[in-house]
């Protein structure tokens, strides 16, 4: 497909597409004219690197993973290890954050309480 199809399906704006394969994140096909042919398989990739971006793994972080994904299936151990760290910092960040609600919600019981108190 099109780069513009593949904008539109991925939610990414072709100048992101075009800096992904520049950072060695994408590498489409191309076909029989030059033009970029992406492949379902691509869209599934892009997802992905959306997910780690999304869940605050550093570019530098994915750009390994990339490379090790392009070197094949020989890469796989190592690539189980980047997103098993990964993983971790996500289930600390992630226990900080429900902390962090935890005690807005103490807090906010409290204003509940402060506030039947001063309607009575």
């Amino acid at each position: 497909m099109r780069i513009q199809t593949f904008a539109q399906l991925t939610g990414l704006s072709v100048h992101t597409l075009r800096y992904y394969e520049k950072l060695g994140l994408l590498s489409p096909g191309r076909n029989a004219s030059g033009h970029r042919d992406y492949r379902q398989s691509d869209v599934d990739w892009v997802n992905f690197i959306k997910r780690l971006k999304a869940t605050d793994m550093p570019l530098e972080a994915i750009q390994r993973y990339a490379q090790l994904r392009s070197a094949g299936d020989s890469t796989l151990a190592e690539r189980r290890t980047l997103l098993a760290h990964h993983a971790e910092r996500l289930a600390r960040r992630l226990a900080e954050q429900q902390a962090h609600l935890h005690q807005l919600e103490v807090k906010m019981a409290w204003y509940d309480d402060a506030l039947l108190k001063n309607s009575a």
